[in-house]
């Protein structure tokens, strides 16, 4: 059998397939090849050959090379979402094209900022037509064999679809064994995945849909039920699908919004506000760590250096409200200049500095307002009052554009949003809301500081079950807050225990496992943990069985008991166990206990207690 041997389409660092964070790329079932980490934002045809699929997204292309190989490159993960933005197509679906023509650009730091891993799969998606497949990127290539998939059962085949195409055909059993065109509320797909929202979970045949021949896997994510299969082919599925429907007036992402929890909402809508501004704060902790690992070495700086430093670390903080306003405004609709200038008012110069008032160097302004004094202060390193100005501003902009005559709306819509915001922000919404943040602050600083790590090891045991729910995202904003006020994370310190224990037990399932196929597929979803990405290894294989799910909180709570009665803190957040070792270089060894207590305890009741039924 033929072997191929393909360069890289695109410049980063090549890594295995199982380090991607998407169990439909990880476990090989779209198939076989290499991701692309960090990559610069082009895409170059690693073959001569022809452009089959260009998805109006432009995320996407799939290529078919004149020695018979089929590959997909998929720009980043879930970035269908993106609708797009910040994606250049150079050439048209159908096009020939030669080894080394430019095919896509795009922007990837636009594509970060907006909370997408760029991480790229680049797959042979016929793998079992070559013997080996070898992809290089300068002096680095990665070698894989194609291994036929165990021969599974046939799913039940009905007479009715005999004489039907195999995409209309695939599209009837799929949704025969979803429980019925009554059981979808919504359907679309991407460059590899039918993406269903279902009504009720119980009417769906899991193991009849994997059976399906044409499906090459199936699994719920993001409110969604996935089923993989594969470039092309999932477009013709798609329209076989819905024909007859009404799908498509609603996006998928407000299906699964409106299927959520109230506290699932507030989750959802805190991720949507934070995750932008994550990466400004990760960079500024950076800053910090190393500044602070310097300086415990024994480095002294002089003035000038320490001062540049502190505008690397200070800045985002003392102008944090400006980043949140941004974000709300952003999130629910408005125009995002208009938060970044209200977000700038509230810690305009003129209003004295809420870090001088809590050192006693400055007084708030009292203004009198129909009888009442109200102190008005700047609101420096504060979250909530922005948060609810930023969802004020957007909806009054909403509201004025829905009468404000076209011709005038360029000067009255921001005029008045920026005038009364301002005045509600700076009189009513901003004092209301830092007092109510500085006793849930409080209360959060109080419950962490119990004594013994007590609140450690509670945080700890529980932080992965609030994943499983779906609701972490809702404790961005108090990592903000803790970075504002103290200028550490605390709760960095006691979660990356909590993650590191699931990936622990995952990696114990996997070496109990005999079966290599499933051995493989565990070591695939346990790997991302030791990123700091759970899901794949929670969803993959500990909740499935459980009791490794359980081990896994009980090494959590502990190792986020000893994080706490040490009073271990990050520089920064967003990132744990092994990239969460660069916001704690002046604490390294404290930092490396934490994850060997988390780590081990799961892994060592994993392994000794518990035996997976093969």
């Amino acid at each position: 059998m033929k072997d191929i041997r393909l360069d890289s389409p695109l410049n980063g660092r090549l890594v295995e397939l199982s380090e991607v964070a998407d169990p439909a790329f990880s476990g090989g079932a779209m198939g076989m090849g290499v991701a692309v980490k960090d990559p610069d934002g082009k895409v170059v045809s690693p073959a001569d050959g022809e452009i089959t699929v260009l998805f109006a997204t432009k995320h996407a292309i799939g290529i078919h090379t004149d020695e018979g190989a089929d590959i997909l490159i998929h720009v980043g993960l879930d970035t269908v979402k993106l609708n797009g933005n910040h994606f250049e197509a150079k050439v048209a679906q159908g096009d020939r094209v030669k080894k080394g023509q430019l095919l896509l650009e795009f922007d990837a730091d636009a594509i970060r900022a907006a909370g997408y891993d760029t991480t790229t799969p680049v797959l042979v998606t016929n793998p079992a037509d070559f013997g080996t497949i070898t992809i290089a990127l300068g002096g680095q290539e990665i070698t894989s064999s194609a291994q036929k998939d165990e021969e599974k059962p046939a799913a039940e085949a009905d007479d009715e679809l005999a004489g039907l195409s195999k995409e209309a055909r695939v599209a009837r059993l799929i949704e025969k064994y979803v429980g019925g065109m009554g059981n979808v509320r919504n359907a679309e797909h991407c460059a590899t995945r039918l993406r269903l929202i279902i009504n009720d979970k119980s009417k769906i045949d899991e193991k009849a849909i994997e059976n399906i021949d044409g499906v090459k896997g199936q699994f719920f994510a993001a409110a969604q039920y996935q089923i993989i299969l594969g470039t092309g082919f999932v477009d013709k599925v798609f329209a076989e699908f819905v024909k007859g429907t009404d799908f498509g007036g609603m996006s998928n992402k407000e299906e699964a919004y409106a299927q959520m929890s109230v506290v699932q909402k507030i989750s959802r809508t805190l991720g949507d506000v934070f995750v932008p501004i994550i990466p400004v704060l990760v960079a500024t902790g950076l800053f910090m760590g190393l500044r602070g690992a310097a300086q415990s070495l024994g480095m002294s700086f002089s003035d000038n250096v320490l001062r540049m430093s502190q505008i690397l670390t200070d800045t985002a903080f003392a102008f944090l409200p400006a980043l949140v306003c941004w974000s709300t405004t952003k999130r629910f609709g408005g125009t995002p200049v208009i938060g970044i200038v209200l977000g700038l008012m509230l810690v305009a110069p003129q209003l004295p500095n809420a870090y001088a008032i809590a050192g006693g160097e400055a007084q708030p302004i009292p203004m009198d307002i129909f009888g009442l004094t109200v102190p008005v202060v700047g609101y420096q390193g504060s979250v909530l009052p922005a948060l609810v100005l930023g969802i004020f501003a957007a909806k009054l902009q909403k509201w004025l554009k829905s009468f404000v005559p076209d011709v005038i709306d360029l000067i009255v819509t921001p005029f008045m949003t920026l005038f009364i915001s301002m005045l509600l922000g700076l009189l009513v919404v901003g004092p209301i809301m830092h007092t109510l943040e500085l006793g849930i602050f409080g209360a959060v600083q109080t419950f962490l500081q119990l004594p013994m790590g007590i609140g450690g090891f509670v945080v700890g045991g529980l932080q992965q079950v609030i994943v499983v729910f779906g609701v972490h995202h809702v404790f961005n904003a108090l990592e903000v807050q803790l970075l504002a006020t103290t200028g550490t994370d605390p709760f960095n310190a006691i979660i990356t225990g909590a993650i590191v224990a699931q990936g622990g037990a995952a990696v114990a399932v996997a070496l109990k496992t005999k079966n290599p196929k499933k051995r493989a597929l565990y070591i695939s979803s346990a790997v991302p943990a030791f990123l700091g990405i759970t899901e794949p290894a929670i969803f993959g294989i500990n909740l499935r069985f459980m009791k490794p799910f359980l081990y896994a909180l009980v090494g959590g709570a502990f190792a986020g008991g000893v994080a706490s009665f040490m009073h271990l803190a990050g520089t920064g957040m967003g990132i744990t166990v092994l990239p969460g070792t660069l916001l704690y270089l002046d604490h390294l060894a404290q930092y490396i206990l934490v994850n060997v207590i988390g780590f081990g305890i799961a892994f060592g009741l994993t392994f000794t207690l518990f035996s997976p039924e093969e």
